[in-house]
This record gives structure tokens, sequence and C-alpha cells, in this order.
């Protein structure tokens, strides 16, 4: 028995008792305004999972659903003291639902998360259509990656890397196997340390500066800085030592140090170059924690003053007869 005749025969016995049959559809709070006729005027008040939505039967039984199958009398319905219709379900997208019923179509919410509790909450109320679009909207939206970090397979990949791109570049060497002879005990965390530092200054500086990845070169890990092109400076992480007689590599983490490097090679993230005054401000020297070796480097295409790539390597006096006199 359909909603609407349940209606027609509960008004033309009023003061009756409905008889059992009736029942389910006596439960179903349904209001008109007078003179109002046709299903489409016929509003329902629901309750679902403490949120409250007011609408109508024409939008519940639009569409083949669980919802027309509620509401045509073909399921029991249950009414809280104040009339209002109880669905025990989350209302959070069945604003969603509603909308869709009404239009035939829905603009689906952000987030992959957001579209798997709505695909959930559509199959709950047998909506096929909004099924299959969050469905289809599932499988095209791919989460887009927050952070791309290209890894260089060979010299020429990345000498077409840099030259292409017009951002600052960081480039870490890091390749455990080129080592010929022991670490020392901390020099693994530290190289972890490194590759960890990478991975946050990446993140950090993402969309301003290019980060590549070299598992291939010839050091066990040295970070390099390239703006616009050219190499700006190169810090390496590891020194051989001597310990009991027989060489070990020690690789370090100057933490400080590519933190500053990395601030400097933003200095080259637009154009026109840095003017001179900037740059020798920013070349700070540090004997506590290495000694510098600086090679000239002609300028790029356009650049008006002369740039200088800074070699910075970790001093370490591997035994006392290494320390010069007075140290």
């Amino acid at each position: 028995m359909s909603g609407d005749s349940c209606l027609q025969q509960l008004h033309t016995k009023a003061g009756s008792h409905p008889p059992p049959s009736l029942l389910a559809c006596s439960q179903i709070n349904a209001f008109s305004n007078r003179g109002a006729v046709g299903l489409g005027n016929k509003y329902v008040r629901l309750n679902v999972g403490g949120t409250l939505f007011y609408t109508t039967l024409q939008v519940l039984t639009k569409q083949d659903s669980m919802l027309k199958a509620m509401f045509s009398g073909k399921k029991e319905v249950f009414t809280d003291r104040e009339g209002w219709i109880l669905i025990d379900r989350s209302g959070t997208h069945f604003g969603t639902i509603l909308s869709y019923l009404r239009e035939g179509t829905v603009t689906l919410v952000k987030g992959k998360q957001a579209v798997l509790e709505l695909l959930a909450e559509a199959k709950y109320y047998l909506i096929q259509g909004l099924v299959e679009l969050c469905q289809n909207n599932l499988q095209d939206d791919k989460e887009q990656a927050l952070c791309v970090i290209p890894v260089v397979t060979s010299v020429k990949e990345e000498e077409r890397l840099i030259q292409a791109c017009a951002k600052p570049v960081v480039k870490l060497v890091y390749n455990r196997s080129n080592n010929k002879y022991s670490y020392t005990s901390n020099s693994d965390d530290n190289l972890l340390k490194n590759i960890e530092l990478f991975d946050r200054l990446s993140l950090s500086h993402n969309g301003r500066v290019l980060f590549i990845k070299d598992v291939i070169g010839d050091e066990i890990c040295c970070w390099s800085f390239y703006g616009q092109g050219r190499k700006l400076a190169e810090v390496c992480c590891t020194s051989i030592v001597y310990a009991t007689e027989k060489k070990q590599t020690k690789v370090e983490f100057p933490e400080a140090r590519v933190y500053e490097e990395t601030l400097n090679a933003l200095l080259y993230e637009t154009l026109p170059v840095p003017d001179n005054t900037l740059l020798e401000a920013t070349r700070r020297h540090h004997a506590h924690c290495g000694s510098h070796s600086e090679e000239d480097e002609g300028p790029g295409p356009g650049a008006e003053v002369r740039e200088r790539v800074r070699h910075i390597h970790v001093k370490r006096y591997s035994t006392y007869d290494d320390r010069p006199l007075g140290h």
C-alpha cells in the first residue's frame, strides 16, 4: 500500500483506530498545507543520527532506494516523542543524499575519506546512481603527491635536470657501498640523519627548491647546492680516520651548514642574480666546523658578478702526529 493511499484512509476515518495492517503507515509523520493536493506537498521530518532534516515524500520516493521502500509502506518506520522519524545512521552526508535524490546529481565532497563515507551511506540506502558516482570519482581522483623527489641514474640525467630547472637545486649523494674501509660506530647513524634532514628540507621547501637524490655518485654522503644552473656549494660529510692502526670512514652530520647553504641557494630563486654585497654577507666562515676551499667558476649567462663554489669538508685530525704544532 502506498503512503499516499494510507494517509488518505487515515483522513477519511478520523477519530477511529487504524487497523493493525495500517500501523506502519500511521507511524509516518507527514504534513500537508491546507488545500494542497499531490504527493509533492506532503512533508516529512527526519531525525538522522541526531541531525534533523525536513523534506517531501516526493523527494524520498523519487528514486528506487531503501528510502522509497520506507515511505511507501513497505518498511516499518519509527518516530520519537516529538514526531520526528528516526533513522539510525550518521547524518553527516544525509544532506548530500537528499540533494542527489532531488536533482539526480550532486557535487561530491572533497577528499578521498569523505567520498568513501558517502559511498558507504549510498550503499546502505541502496541508491545505485550515487554509488556509481562515488566509485567513478575514487577511480579518477588520484591523490597528488605532496613532494616528488627524482632519483638520478646517470650524469647526463642529472645535468639535464639541473639545467632545465629554474629553481635552486639541492642534491644529496648517498651511497654506502662506496666505502673501502669499515665505518666508525656513529657513521651509520649520521648517514641516516643526513637522509632524514634531506626529507625534512624537501617537505619544507617543496615548490621553491628542486631536491634530487643521487645513489650512483662517487661520494658516500655529500650535499651539492645549485642556483640558476651553476654549482654554488658542496658539503662533504665523510672523512678518513685512524683507529687501532686501521683506516676507517667517518660520516659527519653538519646540520647547521646544510641549513645555511640551503638558505643561500634560495637567493637564486628569482632573477636577477643576487648582488655581490648580499652574497658576501652569506659567506660566513666557521673555523670550528671545517675547512673551506674555494674554486672560481665562470659566470653564467647574463650574470654580472663572479660566483664561487664553496667546498666545505669536515676538518678531522686522525692521529696526534697529524695535528699542527700549537694544537
